[in-house]
């Protein structure tokens, strides 16, 4: 079993340990002077060049307040898995049993606690359908302007569709690596 799976699969057993119930909606913190918050569902699938296949699903919540921003993961059942919390020079995964794991941004340390890196930091960005501004993008396509559909960043692929007004509803980001092909499906269900 890959170190990726066994890490998703022990976040998912300890918070069925735990029993730990997903907070009704992330809260801004007190004096946010800009805030942004999608919420919704997700699947990871890694497919291993031998052809099998490992998949993880939940929902999440995301909350932007500019200098900082949050991401609750929880399980098909609604119970809080992990949370990450990320500041300038600071990124904090909080696991549902409370071991918390630190890191200077979130890409390090989803690499960390993953064994991958996954793009957190992207997503920052990605959500509010622009391509992030830290690393260059490349062939990007537009379906109507100044709303990317499809781009290359970060070595991810990334497909953004179905905007409403804070942005795209449906993200897939795709990511090829030696031995497998990484796939993560967002679904904004709510703002």
């Amino acid at each position: 079993m890959s170190r990726l799976w066994r890490s998703l699969v022990s976040v998912a057993v300890c918070a069925l340990a735990v029993a730990c119930v997903t907070p009704a909606r992330l809260a801004s913190s007190p004096g946010a002077v800009e805030t942004f918050a999608r919420a919704g569902r997700f699947v990871l699938t890694v497919t291993q060049s031998d052809g099998r296949q490992e998949a993880v699903n939940g929902g999440f919540s995301w909350l932007d307040e500019r200098d900082r921003y949050v991401l609750d993961l929880t399980s098909p059942l609604g119970l809080t898995q992990a949370r990450v919390e990320a500041r300038s020079g600071m990124a904090i995964l909080t696991r549902a049993n409370g071991e918390q794991v630190r890191a200077s941004d979130p890409d390090s340390l989803a690499a960390e606690v993953l064994g991958n890196r996954i793009p957190v930091a992207g997503l920052r960005d990605w959500f509010q359908g622009r391509d992030a501004a830290r690393a260059p993008a490349s062939g990007i396509t537009h379906h109507i302007p100044d709303r990317p559909q499809v781009f290359k960043q970060g070595g991810w692929q990334a497909t953004l569709s179905r905007y409403d007004g804070m942005g795209p509803r449906s993200l897939v980001l795709e990511r090829h690596e030696p031995g497998r092909h990484i796939v993560l499906r967002l679904v904004v269900d709510s703002v």
